[in-house]
């Protein structure tokens, strides 16, 4: 029993369309046996692209392209549904379905041999430049790395999520190569900061310290890994030189280290003090007095400018220290363990390759060091070179929300005395609050011009200005932005969280798809045109997306209000008193949807109206 069937004919031959349980292949099979067409078996990974014909069609058809390893181009295999009454519900079924098993395929393929799919195609379609130096320094072995991209897509599986929707909305003549490409060159980006973290190691650390026994049914085990043991010989020479003397005879190797673990070498390459009561060991405790080789010596350092050799300077200050070392280096004086992590903590970074230092350059001091090096604490601050923006209005870049009287009015205020109207303010505010701290704000901006107020100011004997007036609305109009910018809000804005999930998603897809328009249409290309179209018509489509999630989002808050109605008519039919309802506080809705992806709707109104413009202009040229 297949997942998704219907009834298409191909070659004018009827049968059955169907797609296979395992989503691993599209199969068609002929009602009637015949010589003239034999049965289809499509392997999933080998489609490329999908296309149907649109609602407005009667015929319902399904087009499916499809290229096989070695060949150079694409078959197409068309499929007509015959059924009568849900021909379109088969396809739609049928091209959603492949679209996500196509998917699924090329994600569950890391293996670039495999069959081709749409991605693998990209990759050799765009690779062969370059291969020296690192990953990250190219673009186009980023964006043809498909390994890559899928253990991206697993990290962060908001984008995998993206990329679907994306690829599932994307227009027909669209390929699902071409979609992909764009797609990744993006997010070169995510990418190149991905494949760095994956090629991050873990740096050299105090493996002695690490390394602890575990009791176990009153027995001591101690788990080491060969890598343990080679960075004990690294970081510990003497040990190494202990194990090649004492291994394999007379101590076997899990002799050898179990006899370690428990001696008084350890304790003391761990810089802890040995105690009378230790046990001893007669093959490991004649190696106590050894000296250990702690690291590079600073002939070996790279040589460091004398000016802030810190190091070099406290040695030769004779006059402070003499010509010892400080008494933490000091043998058999201070603090062993002090001693101890000073001598490892050297060892290790003397064998850290520096990453901002050619091994390939000579040893010295360069003119770019020296510039470095140069004492400038005397000198004067730089010029700046830099453009200084002064910007002293800023109400045009929000032109279209004012309206003709506000421009007036801002007009009107540039020809006034700034003295006088702060002077009439500041009187104001002193006959409205002549305690400071105490009196109580306008609900409304034009409380301030009523005639309320204006009697009050009459029988005080001054009569505000106009001036006045309108500095203290905008005053308080500024108080009130703040508070509504500052004020708590849900994360969800009373949203449900399926339908925030879907606005999240719906925004992400159409910012997708603007992308993709503003590329195609800055680039001039006419070869691009058909794409630029399509396009278009995802940008509408988007539209009606959101129009979509709006819809649903206000059918739940009208089944919110509903249940608060039946709610308050429980309580008046038990009490008698009718509550009243806040539908204010009942939040969610058409009214939030829009509100959050406004900026999107402009920008989509914004991107239609140029291709409209544009489009226009090349047909009356073209006339």
């Amino acid at each position: 029993m297949s997942l998704t069937k219907g009834q298409a004919s191909y070659k004018k031959q009827d049968g059955t369309i169907a797609l296979s349980d395992d989503s691993k292949s599209l199969k068609w099979s002929p009602s009637v046996s015949s010589k003239s067409v034999a049965a289809l078996h499509i392997a999933v990974s080998s489609i490329t692209n999908l296309q149907q014909t649109p609602v407005s069609n009667p015929k319902v058809m399904l087009r499916v392209y499809t290229q096989l390893p070695g060949q150079s181009e694409q078959s197409t295999l068309v499929f007509n549904f015959t059924s009568q009454s849900v021909a379109r519900k088969e396809a739609d079924a049928i091209k959603d379905a492949l679209t996500k098993a196509i998917q699924a395929s090329k994600l569950e393929n890391a293996d670039l041999t495999n069959a081709p799919s749409a991605a693998m195609a990209i990759a050799s379609a765009i690779s062969g430049g370059k291969k020296d130096g690192s990953l990250w320094d190219d673009d186009e072995r980023l964006r043809s790395d498909v390994p890559l991209q899928q253990s991206l897509f697993k990290a962060d599986p908001g984008l995998q999520k993206i990329f679907m929707e994306s690829l599932r909305t994307k227009p027909e003549s669209i390929s699902t190569i071409a979609f992909t490409s764009q797609f990744w060159a993006a997010r070169v980006h995510l990418l190149r900061a991905h494949a760095i973290e994956k090629n991050q190691n873990r740096g050299s650390y105090n493996v002695l310290s690490v390394l602890k026994p575990t009791t176990e049914d009153n027995q001591k085990k101690l788990n080491i890994s060969r890598e343990q043991i080679q960075l004990v010989f690294t970081q510990h020479p003497l040990v190494k030189k202990v194990y090649d003397m004492e291994v394999p005879k007379p101590l076997r190797e899990e002799d050898f280290w179990s006899r370690f673990f428990q001696s008084r070498l350890l304790k003391k390459l761990r810089g802890e003090k040995i105690d009378p009561s230790d046990p001893q060991d007669k093959y490991l405790d004649k190696y106590l007095n050894e000296s250990e080789f702690t690291g590079a010596s600073r002939a070996e350092v790279a040589q460091v400018p004398r000016i802030i050799d810190l190091e070099g300077n406290e040695e030769n200050h004779s006059q402070r220290k003499g010509n010892l070392p400080d008494f933490t280096q000091r043998p058999k004086r201070g603090v062993p363990i002090i001693r101890s992590i000073n001598d490892l903590s050297e060892k290790i970074m003397a064998r850290v390759a520096p990453s901002d230092i050619d091994p390939s350059q000579p040893i010295g001091m360069d003119e770019v060091t020296y510039n470095n090096l140069r004492l400038r604490d005397l000198q004067g601050d730089p010029e700046q070179n830099r453009v200084i923006l002064k910007v002293r209005d800023q109400s045009h870049f929000f032109s279209d929300s004012l309206g003709s009287k506000d421009v007036q009015t801002m007009k009107r205020n540039k020809k006034k005395d700034p003295n006088l109207t702060i002077q009439g303010l500041v009187s104001s505010l002193e006959k409205r609050f002549p305690i400071p701290g105490e009196g109580v704000l306008q609900p409304t901006l034009g409380d301030m011009g009523t005639e309320d107020s204006d009697e009050d100011e009459e029988g005080d004997g001054n009569k505000a200005s106009a001036a006045e007036s309108q500095a203290t609305d905008q005053i308080f109009d500024l108080i009130k932005q703040n508070h509504s910018q500052t004020e708590e809000t849900s994360s969800t804005a009373g949203l449900s969280s399926d339908t925030y999930e879907r606005l999240l998603l719906t925004h992400a897809t159409t910012i997708e798809f603007q992308r993709q328009f503003w590329s195609a249409f800055l680039s001039s290309d006419p070869a691009r045109a058909s794409e630029i179209a399509s396009l278009v018509e995802s940008l509408n489509r988007a539209k009606e997306r959101i129009k979509a999630v709006a819809d649903d989002a206000e059918a739940e808050r009208q089944a919110k209000i509903t249940i608060a109605k039946k709610q308050a008519r429980a309580v008046f039919e038990k009490t008698g008193k009718k509550p009243r309802i806040d539908y204010n506080a009942i939040g969610g809705g058409r009214e939030v949807v829009e509100q959050m992806l406004r900026p999107v709707l402009k920008s989509l109104t914004r991107a239609t109206d140029v291709y409209e413009k544009a489009l226009k202009e090349q047909m009356e040229e073209d006339e």
